[in-house]
C-alpha cells in the first residue's frame, strides 16, 4: 500500500492507497503535534511500501516521519516547492519558499483544468491563480475560519465565541452578538475570495475555474459569487502528480479530479478514484 500524508500546522491528513488497483483504501486525521507512536489513530507501517509527504508543519515533524520511515525501511519521497514543474510555473523569486501545500494544489488544478483559481481553506485560507499558460501569478494567504475564531476570543472580553461551532453560512445581519460574530467570521472568510477572484478576472478580462479544497471548503463554497468544484484530494493529487506510481497515476489520472458542478460533491466518492 501507498501512505499519502498531508501533514498541516494543525492536522496531519493520511489516505492508503492500493499500489496495485489506485483505489483508495483508507483514510484518517491525527494532530499534527501528537506522537505518531503512541497514537491509535494510524495505519500499520509493516503494511506500507511506499510514503508521499507533503509537509508544511516544520522540520521537526517530517524529522519524525524520516525515522519512521527508516526503522520500517520504507521509501519516502518528500515534495518540494519547484521552480517549474509539470508546466507551471512558480510565481516566487525564491520558489522553495512557496508553501508546498499550496504548490501541490496548484500542480493538481493546473493539470485538471488549466488556468484555475486555486482556494484552500484550512488554518489559512490561501488563493493562488495560475494561467493557462502555467505562469503562477501568485496568491493570498489570510486567517481561516477557525483562526479567525481563536484571535477574536483572545483579543476580545465577554464575546461569545466557540471555536469549534459551524457555521451556517449565513450572510444577514446577526440580531444577537454571538450571532454578529459568528456571520461577521463567515462574511470576512468568503468576502475575501471573492473580491481577490474577481480582480484577477476582471485583470485578465475572464473568470477561470474555481477549485476549493480543505477542511471548510464545503462551507466556504456556500457563500462564494462563483460556483466552485470541490477536491477533497486536491493536495493529495499533487503528490500523485510529482511521484506518480500506480499505472493510473502514471497515465496522468488523478484521483477526484474535478468534472462537474459543485453539488455533485465530486471526489467524495470513493468510487471515483
Amino acid at each position: 500500500m501507498i501512505l499519502d500524508l498531508d501533514i498541516g500546522n494543525t492536522l496531519t491528513k493520511w489516505r492508503l492507497k492500493c499500489l496495485k488497483t489506485s483505489r483508495i483504501l483508507d483514510r484518517g486525521s491525527i494532530w499534527t503535534r501528537d506522537r505518531w507512536e503512541d497514537s491509535h489513530e494510524i495505519p500499520d507501517f509493516r503494511d506500507i511500501k511506499l510514503m508521499r509527504v507533503s509537509n508544511v508543519g516544520g522540520k521537526e515533524v517530517l524529522g519524525e516521519v524520516e525515522r519512521i520511515a527508516r526503522r520500517f525501511r520504507v521509501p519516502l519521497h518528500v515534495a518540494r516547492s519547484l521552480e517549474r514543474f509539470s508546466g507551471v510555473r512558480n510565481a516566487y523569486r525564491e520558489p522553495s519558499t512557496l508553501g508546498v501545500d499550496r504548490w501541490l494544489g496548484i500542480l493538481a488544478g493546473f493539470h485538471a483544468t488549466g488556468g484555475c483559481c486555486v482556494v484552500d481553506c484550512g488554518s489559512a485560507i490561501t488563493i493562488d491563480f495560475v494561467l493557462d499558460s502555467g505562469q503562477h501569478l501568485g496568491g493570498f494567504i489570510a486567517p481561516g475560519i477557525r483562526l479567525m475564531k481563536e484571535s477574536l476570543k483572545l483579543g476580545t472580553r465577554n464575546v461569545p465565541v466557540d471555536p469549534d461551532e459551524d457555521h451556517q453560512g449565513l450572510t444577514t445581519p446577526g440580531t444577537t452578538t454571538h450571532q454578529a460574530v459568528s456571520h461577521g467570521i463567515y462574511l470576512a472568510a468568503t468576502g475575501q475570495i471573492n473580491s481577490a477572484y474577481a480582480q484577477v478576472a476582471k485583470d485578465l478580462s475572464g473568470p477561470l475555474p474555481l477549485i476549493v479544497t480543505g477542511g471548510d471548503a464545503v462551507l466556504v463554497s456556500g457563500g462564494l459569487d462563483v460556483e466552485p468544484y470541490c477536491w477533497p484530494d486536491m493536495v493529495y493529487a499533487g503528490l500523485e502528480l510529482m511521484f506518480p506510481v500506480t499505472t493510473a497515476e502514471k497515465s496522468g489520472i488523478l484521483c477526484g479530479s474535478p468534472q462537474g458542478k459543485f453539488e455533485k460533491k465530486l471526489a467524495v466518492d470513493r468510487s471515483s478514484c
